[in-house]
């Protein structure tokens, strides 16, 4: 089961198109790598390659 992180000031902003959008501070309180490709991640996921860059 995942854990509930709640969403604070900063987590994420509004792309021009109306979309969230998740920083790398809520990506890091989360814990892990979704692997869905995010503009933000701090993990070094390339969606390409399917890999993460250490």
């Amino acid at each position: 089961m995942k854990k509930f992180i709640p969403i604070e000031e900063g987590d994420f902003y509004l792309t021009p198109e109306g979309y969230r959008c998740f920083t790398e501070q809520y990506h890091l309180k989360r814990g892990y790598c979704c692997e869905s490709g995010c503009r933000h991640c701090p993990y070094g996921y390339n969606k390409a390659t399917n890999s993460i860059k250490k």
